[in-house]
This record gives C-alpha cells, structure tokens and sequence, in this order.
C-alpha cells in the first residue's frame, strides 16, 4: 500500500496529466459552449464536475487548463534548466570576473522574492501565455544555476577531469564529457521540483489576471471566477483546487522517490570506488 502511494499513484496522476494535456486539442470539447439554463449546475447526471457561471462545462475547460499548465511547466523548466545549466557551468569552469559577475548577478536575482519578481516581470510585459514563461522563465534559472556552478567547483578538481586538461582536451569537451554527465542527477531532481513550483506559479499568475485571458482556460483562472460563488456552487473552486493539489503532490512525491534513489546510488557508487 506504501508503494502504491509512494509510486504507482503520482506516476498515474502525472501520466494522465501529460496525455490530456497532449489529446486535449484532438477531444471534442467545447470549453466555451454557454448553456444558459445549466448556470452553476452541480455535478450531477450527464455531467462530472457541473458547470460554471457562464453555463460552461467545467470538465471541459479543466482538460484545457491541464494542457496550459503543462506546457507553461515544460517550456519553464526546459529553458530555466539549460541556460542555468549553461551559464552556471562556465562561469565556475572559467573562474575569474566571469565567475564572479555571475555570482553578483545571482545574487541580485535572490534578494527579490521570486513570486514578486514574477508578477512585476508579467505586469510590465502584460497578460498573455507566453510572457507568463517569459517571466517565469527570468525568475527560475537561477537556482539551476547556482546548483551548476556548486557541481563544477566540486567535479573540477576530480582525477579525470585534471587528466583530461593535462592531456590537452578542450574545454567545451571536457564540460560536455566529464562535468555534464556527472550533473546530471541533481539538476534532474531540482527540474522534477521546479515543474511543482511552476504549476503553482502559474496558477498564481492566472489567478491574479497575468495570465491566460478569457476565453481560455486555467486552472487558477477558473478558481478566480469560482471564489465569487463558493457558497453557492462550491464545485467551481473545488474541481481546479483539487488538481493543482493532486498534479503537485505528485511530482513533489516522484522528486523524493527519485532524490532517494539517485542518492542511494551516488552512494554505492562512493563506497566501492577504490
């Protein structure tokens, strides 16, 4: 049953998650189909989750919304991870005013609250799916790399990294040979965690107006529109509630599964090393 919970649940959770997300343009959902006479019905017959104030179909529109939040998720954390990664590896590996200015401007970064920074950087660019990234995107590089730079200066002094340098290999070489690979493990579990602050980033955002614009759909707009009528139809907030909760419980639960794992085997790995 711990197991079940631990691992088979999330990775379900996750697994449908990304195939509606991915299906969710090929369905033959009408998310802005208005219904005047079912306005704010319940779940009920013929219908999952009921219907919103406008008479939409609320399981319709949380189809879309999974597939908006797994895309802002995606394109955040691929482009966050790999200019993190790149800009944290080099400066570490070069060393010198490269490695310090990067470290100041990490620095500068940290000292404003990242959900702040994040909501003036949509503000200035104005609501819209993609300066949501856009913003999402400045704020969350810079733990990748911070924790990039913290792997170079700890695998750059490794035997066959320096046997590498006296043997005249490139740079570039080296970094994409010898460092890359050995990072690899701890930028994928600080990815799988960043993917749960996204979603909840995203959500914030789109519940604050920065984010999708009606018509379309989210999940923290559609618990925006619900907050007006919670004592009457209570199912409105509670339907995106519980799928933020469950898609972020997941991948925080698949993080530690994975952290666990991966640090087990660092370990293994250590202690036979002669």
């Amino acid at each position: 049953m711990r197991n079940w919970f631990a691992i088979k649940l999330p990775v379900l959770i996750l697994v449908l998650w990304a195939l509606l997300s991915v299906v969710a343009q090929y369905l033959p959902l009408q998310p802005d189909h208005i219904q005047l006479e079912r306005v704010l019905a319940g779940p009920g017959r013929g219908t999952v989750l009921g219907f919103d104030d406008l008479g939409r179909s609320i399981a319709d529109r949380m189809i879309v919304g999974a597939r908006t939040s797994f895309l802002v998720s995606v394109w955040v954390v691929s482009l966050s991870l790999l200019f993190g990664t790149l800009l944290g590896t080099f400066t570490a590996y070069h060393g010198g005013w490269w490695d310090r200015l990067a470290v100041l401007t990490v620095d500068i970064f940290l000292a404003f609250p990242g959900i702040l920074l994040a909501i003036a950087l949509a503000g200035l660019l104005g609501p819209g799916i993609g300066n949501v990234v856009i913003a999402l995107t400045v704020v969350g590089w810079v733990g990748y790399a911070r924790l990039s730079r913290a792997q170079v200066l700890s695998l750059m002094h490794r035997e066959h990294v320096q046997a590498a340098e006296a043997l005249g290999t490139s740079r570039w070489r080296i970094i994409r040979k010898h460092l890359l690979p050995m990072m690899a493990a701890p930028l994928i579990i600080e990815a799988t965690f960043g993917i749960a602050a996204v979603v909840i980033a995203e959500a914030g955002l789109s519940f604050l107006g920065l984010g999708v614009q009606p018509p379309g759909a989210s999940w923290g707009a559609m618990i925006r529109d619900g907050t007006r009528y919670m004592l009457v139809a209570p199912h409105m907030v509670m339907a995106p509630g519980i799928a933020i909760l469950a898609v972020v419980l997941a991948v925080n639960l698949l993080g530690d599964r994975l952290r666990d794992r991966l640090d087990t085997r660092m370990m293994t790995e250590t202690r036979d090393r002669p």
